[in-house]
C-alpha cells in the first residue's frame, strides 16, 4: 500500500513540475515577443567585446580600482532595492558583483533591467570599486541584454 502512495506522489510532483515548467517557458516566451516588438530582440546582438574577466578584476584590484571595464555572464541573482539593484554576473572565469541604479542607466534602461530573468546573459560596461561591505564590483553605466 505505501509503495503505491510512494508511486502516486512521484506521479503528481512530475506533473507538477512539468506544469511549472510550461507556464516557465510562456512566461519567456511572452517576455521575448515584447523585446521584439520594442526593438530589442536579445537573438540580434551576435558580437559583444568584452575586455575583461571577472578573475582579472578581482585578482588585480588595484590595478582595475577606477577604471572601466566590459563584462559579460550570466545573470545569476538579482537584488532590486528601489532605485537601484545588485546583482552577480557569472562568466567562464569567476564572478563578480554588479551595482545597478535608475541614476545611472537611466530609467527606460533600469526597468528593463528589473524585468532581466536569472540565467539571462547580459554585458555590463562600468567602472570598478569596492562596496562599503568591501565587496569587489562593478558599478555598471550600460547593461544590455545579449
Amino acid at each position: 500500500m505505501d509503495k503505491i502512495n510512494e508511486e502516486n506522489n512521484i506521479e503528481v510532483e512530475e506533473q507538477i513540475t512539468e506544469q511549472e515548467l510550461n507556464e516557465q517557458m510562456q512566461i519567456r516566451k511572452e517576455k521575448l515577443l515584447k523585446l521584439q516588438e520594442e526593438g530589442k530582440d536579445p537573438f540580434v546582438i551576435v558580437k559583444y567585446d568584452v575586455d575583461t574577466h571577472t578573475n582579472e578584476i578581482k585578482d588585480n584590484f588595484e590595478e582595475y580600482e577606477g577604471k572601466d571595464v566590459t563584462i559579460a555572464g550570466r545573470l545569476m541573482s538579482k537584488r532590486i532595492m528601489g532605485k537601484a539593484s545588485f546583482c552577480n554576473i557569472a562568466d567562464r572565469n569567476g564572478n563578480i558583483q554588479s551595482y545597478v541604479s535608475k541614476n545611472d542607466l537611466g530609467e527606460e534602461s533600469y526597468l528593463d533591467f528589473k524585468k532581466f530573468d536569472i540565467g539571462d546573459i547580459v554585458g555590463i560596461k562600468g567602472f570598478v570599486f569596492k562596496t562599503k561591505t568591501g565587496e569587489i564590483s562593478v558599478h555598471a553605466k550600460e547593461v544590455t541584454l545579449l
